[in-house]
């Protein structure tokens, strides 16, 4: 096999393999996002909740 050929494969199957993790650490930081934010809504109703409990 001539080396420019084993280069080309070499180099596509690398980005294949890279576009794939861009696909996958998308998805991991789009369910952190949905994570914080519920998690955000979940503090704020807690502060509220202890707010109205303490000026009652």
């Amino acid at each position: 096999m001539k080396p420019h050929v084993f280069f080309n494969i070499i180099m596509v199957m690398l980005i294949m393999v890279s576009v794939t993790s861009c696909q996958a650490i998308g998805d991991i930081f789009q369910a952190g996002l949905w994570v914080g934010v519920i998690g955000v809504v979940l503090v704020v109703a807690l502060v509220f909740w202890i707010f109205g409990k303490l000026f009652r």
